[in-house]
């Protein structure tokens, strides 16, 4: 049995906040899997993150917050999560007494995102997603598939489907094509289960689509090593989820900046036959000659 764990990064809505929305797909065997959970709940020991989630995109923001405290980096952890809080503290109640509703709501709702990292310096929370980004590279059983699409030249009438239902329907196709190859020429059959962040709109899509699939295959292949519809579970709660989110985070910002940190690091996990990268492909302009687009062909 194979678990393949999915997260996006970016949003599918046109133009949304971001050029390029990536679906990703972290599969590993079952009998690894308690090996790199403990991995990486190693490392966010370590930087006192025992019982919180790695979320890469919050983790690599900068809080200004933090350049207020004079002396941030020689505090303690928790100096410089009273610190922060107070300088916060301020700041809502600056925004609410000059009746900014909405940019007073906004910063809450960022505040509460970064809370359990505000102990960290900008520093500790690169070298943070760098070391998860280097484990999850190192993971020679793991396989990474994902679909890196870029928006603007996508056209849904062409392909009979939503930015969504293209994206999923290729991590899919990529997972049960590489269960097929592992089942070939065995005795046994190796199957598949898709677990995926839970997102109430996207788990009723994603479920229907799943039995179209089981009903009758995918655009590029029949489904019959991946098992039942997708099992959604809370990130917050499952650490590969958080690691399919940090590749789907190193994917985007590597197709949309050629920010290259992160994804440099997690890219040798993707899926290859031969000299080619099948895991991955970046949907985007024909001329593109982005690392992905090269090693696809």
């Amino acid at each position: 049995m194979y678990l393949c764990y999915i997260d996006e990064s970016g949003v599918p809505e046109v133009p949304g906040n971001s050029t390029h929305f990536v679906l990703a797909g972290l599969t590993l065997p079952i009998w690894h899997w308690r090996d790199a959970d403990r991995q990486v709940g190693a490392i966010m020991r370590r930087y006192g993150l025992a019982n919180a989630e790695l979320h890469t995109a919050w983790l690599r923001r900068k809080y200004p917050e933090q350049e207020k405290v004079p002396g941030f980096a020689q505090l303690g952890y928790d100096a410089r999560r009273f610190a922060v809080r107070q300088v916060r503290a301020a700041h809502l109640l600056k925004l609410r007494q000059t009746g900014q509703s909405k940019t007073y709501q906004q910063a809450k709702k960022n505040f509460a995102k970064s809370e359990e990292y505000t102990h960290l310096t900008y520093d500790d929370r690169i070298n943070l997603t760098r070391e998860v980004a280097d484990c999850i590279g190192g993971w020679g059983f793991a396989r990474l598939f994902a679909e890196c699409i870029d928006k603007l030249h996508f056209n849904p009438a062409r392909t009979g489907r939503t930015i969504e239902q293209q994206a999923f329907e290729q991590v899919v196709s990529r997972f049960e094509r590489y269960l097929q190859n592992l089942s070939r020429g065995t005795p046994q059959k190796n199957y598949g289960l898709l677990i995926h962040d839970n997102n109430q709109t996207v788990a009723t899509k994603h479920t229907h689509l799943m039995r179209d699939f089981h009903r009758q295959g995918t655009l590029w292949t029949g489904v019959d090593h991946i098992i039942e519809t997708p099992l959604f579970v809370n990130s917050s709660l499952t650490s590969m989820v958080q690691a399919a989110d940090l590749c789907a985070y190193a994917l985007r910002r590597f197709v949309e900046f050629k920010d290259g940190d992160l994804f440099q690091r997690i890219f040798p996990r993707a899926d290859r036959m031969g000299t080619y990268t099948v895991g991955i492909r970046h949907f985007s302009l024909t001329t593109c000659v982005c690392v992905i687009c090269d090693s696809h062909n």
